[in-house]
């Protein structure tokens, strides 16, 4: 179904409207948000705000931008709050842990894999790339997650972030650049 029409009838009042709105992003509003969070329940947590943000403020959407820019933006900035949210608690970590309220979690072991040796360089790569993107300035991350892990173009980016196409593209360009800088020396030191 067309997205006016989809709109039209989701302002109208239609749940099974806006349920068919939710089929259509809820993967890719779930990856935006696993880009920033790279955990999937939270990212699922997140799509769930995500969404049910959208569905009380529908009515105020002034159709200025595409309806995927909108849920891309909200998914955006709600994960960025998680992550904030996630740093401040972070901080009091320490006294949780000293007066022990700090819940264990029970590891869940990986599954078996045919060689174990690639899987642990694989994971050791991803982790050390992810560390790298996650350092970035926040625009430059948001710029090269949405495009590199979300395959936005760089028009969809510049109106998801609102700023333009130029600049997304300055930003990618310096991400790709301090990615390069940040990988060189890290493999440099531990070669």
């Amino acid at each position: 179904m067309e997205n006016t029409i989809l709109l039209q009838q989701i302002k109208g009042g239609h749940p099974e409207a806006f349920k068919q709105l939710v089929d259509q992003y809820h993967h890719k509003v779930i990856n935006t948000c696993y880009g920033f969070v790279h955990n999937k329940e939270d990212a699922e947590d997140i799509a769930q705000e995500v969404f049910l943000e959208a569905y009380e403020s529908i009515a105020n959407f002034r159709e200025e931008a595409q309806l995927s820019t909108w849920l891309y933006r909200i998914a955006v900035t709600k994960a960025l709050d998680f992550l904030r949210k996630q740093k401040r608690q972070k901080r009091f970590g320490y006294l949780r842990n000293i007066l022990g309220l700090d819940n264990q979690v029970e590891q869940v072991p990986a599954p078996p894999s045919a060689n174990p040796q690639v899987t642990l360089e694989n994971q050791e790569r991803a982790r050390i790339l992810q560390q790298a993107v996650d350092s970035l300035a926040n625009n430059q991350k948001i710029a090269i997650n949405l495009n590199k892990y979300e395959g936005c173009s760089y028009q969809e980016i510049a109106d998801i972030m609102g700023t333009s196409v130029s600049a997304v593209e300055s930003l990618i360009h310096r991400a790709k650049s301090n990615l390069e800088k940040k990988l060189y020396q890290y493999y440099e030191q531990h070669l």
